[in-house]
């Protein structure tokens, strides 16, 4: 089976709107997938995240400690998602890279936040589809494709419904990384992807037949990214 890396916006798990009827369709429709794929769900840390990240730097606090909260945030995220999943759910949470590549092709999904200070999900996500050969990488995000700017903010903002590798790269490509972005893909994982060609389908999260159809490589109204 192919495997394919969903990555998972922290705001689309739990904005504080039926999150709880959000959680178990998004679990049934992974179970309903991981008969087909093996699956990688990586979570985001959403408003949780930046609200310990926002307080945090308020208070002083250096970059890799308001990493370190962003990333116990998206574990907590993963929890949840892994409850919801219930015996469908692989047991362990990997904290690196390396622990979810062991753990990846055991027959159950795979549920995971955050590594380490520097990686967001995005780029966490882009590294397990590089070392697994994913077929493809699912951006489930808050928006419901990728803009030139943020639609939220920009009402004359340019919707994509595909780009190259080095499009996307030069969209999101701001400068350094910081604690808490949230562009429409992160600038490192959009990179692993564009080295390793590896297609990205960026899709509203909230949107669970858009997520179901990414996840199986179907057109999709969001946008493709691929060469």
């Amino acid at each position: 089976m192919d495997c394919v890396v969903v990555s998972l916006g922290g705001s689309i798990l739990v904005p504080g709107e039926r999150d709880v009827e959000h959680f178990s369709g998004l679990a049934a429709l992974m179970r309903s997938l991981a008969k087909e794929y093996h699956l990688v769900l990586v979570c985001g840390g959403g408003k949780v995240a930046r609200y310990y990240i926002s307080t945090g730097r308020e208070l002083g606090a250096p970059r890799e400690k308001l990493d370190e909260m962003g990333i116990e945030a998206t574990r907590l995220n993963a929890r949840l998602l892994q409850i919801a999943l219930g015996n469908d759910a692989a047991d362990s949470l990997p904290r690196t890279v390396d622990e979810a590549v062991r753990e990846a092709r055991k027959g159950r999904i795979l549920v995971m936040g955050g590594t380490s200070p520097g990686h967001t999900t995005d780029a966490v996500a882009a590294m397990v589809a590089l070392r697994l050969g994913a077929a493809r990488i699912v951006n489930a995000t808050s928006v419901d494709a990728a803009y030139s700017t943020d639609p939220r903010k920009h009402a004359d903002a340019e919707r994509y419904s595909r780009l190259t590798h080095k499009q996307l790269f030069h969209l999101v490509d701001k400068g350094l990384h910081s604690a808490g972005p949230s562009d429409v893909f992160d600038r490192a994982g959009a990179e692993v992807a564009m080295r390793a060609n590896i297609p990205i389908y960026i899709v509203n999260g909230r949107d669970l037949g858009e997520v179901g159809a990414a996840v199986r490589g179907e057109k999709i109204k969001g946008t493709v990214v691929a060469d």
